[in-house]
């Protein structure tokens, strides 16, 4: 079952920068983007459209969109969780949007003031405006392997989430790992539930780091066949409401878990580790990623 290619989905200029308590100059994020795509990254988010008092790292998402210099074949998308949202985000021409919802109620309920089921409603016109102009959608089931306030969430919840997505028109759902406690069998699981809706080339997996297991969740979803995954360079990232949440599995990381698999991805490795170099030696630190720091230490100075 395992497939011979996988597409990533760089989230690191949008999830990963999101939750950076220091500004980042939108002309930082631009050039983040132009070197992701330079190393053969051929899916990238790159920004949300929310309200700035919410997320302000994300206030100059119109600057950034305006900056980018788009290359044929890359997709680029951004967040919008409502209407006034995806009006905003109109005219900076992205090519997919993303939405999100809850496996947990109790995580619906501390992020955005509603139930699950209200969350979905509050997509629905949003998803209708979007394929009204020809704009895929891409849905997010966050917390599906566990909630900072519920604790386990169970692959019944998660396939409820799923298939409320199907019903009103979300081309591709990803199943989420938010705070990053899942682990491989749990992982299918849940998988599983959502291949029952969507075929394989329309499911993907989302998989924050927290307690290491990332790959080995990656791996256990190429089983099933899956093939596409969100990952973030550098490993950036986390979730401000889960303590001690890791950012998204590095991308640097996935690229070498899937060459060492004879996995073809069409990304440069060293030019990857070079675009996450940069982005960390901005906000001075480290890359989270293993395998980055592994061959920037093989490098030399």
């Amino acid at each position: 079952m395992i497939p011979d290619r996988v597409t990533l989905v760089d989230v690191g200029p949008r999830d990963g920068l999101q939750n950076e308590k220091q500004p980042v100059d939108a002309a930082h994020k631009i050039e983040l983007v132009h070197r992701l795509q330079a190393a053969g990254l051929r899916e990238i988010e790159v920004t949300s459209f929310v309200s700035p008092k919410w997320v302000p790292q994300m206030a100059d998402n119109a600057e950034v969109m305006a900056g980018l210099q788009r290359q044929p074949g890359v997709r680029y998308s951004v967040l919008t969780p409502n209407m006034k949202g995806f009006e905003a985000a109109l005219p900076s021409r992205p090519d997919e949007i993303v939405v999100f919802g809850a496996a947990s109620e109790a995580f619906s309920q501390r992020n955005i003031n509603c139930s699950i089921e209200e969350s979905i409603e509050r997509f629905r016109p949003v998803v209708q405006a979007a394929r009204e102009r020809r704009l895929k959608v891409r849905g997010a089931v966050s917390c599906a392997l566990g909630c900072p306030y519920q604790g386990e969430v169970s692959p019944d919840e998660v396939e409820r989430v799923v298939r409320l997505m199907k019903e009103i028109g979300v081309d591709h759902v990803g199943i989420a790992d938010t705070i990053g406690v899942g682990t491989p069998r749990r992982v299918q699981a849940a998988m599983e539930r959502a291949l029952k809706h969507y075929p394989v080339a329309d499911v993907s997996g989302h998989f924050h780091d927290t307690y290491g297991q990332a790959i080995g969740n990656v791996y256990a979803s190429l089983e099933l066949g899956v093939h596409t995954f969100d990952a973030s360079i550098a490993g950036l990232g986390g979730c401000p409401y889960a303590k001690g949440a890791t950012g998204n599995v590095a991308t640097e990381d996935v690229v070498f878990l899937l060459h060492g698999l004879g996995i073809h991805t069409g990304i440069d490795l060293d030019r990857l580790v070079d675009a996450g170099k940069f982005i960390s030696d901005v906000l001075g630190r480290k890359p989270v990623s293993r395998v980055a720091n592994a061959l920037l230490a093989k490098r030399g100075p």
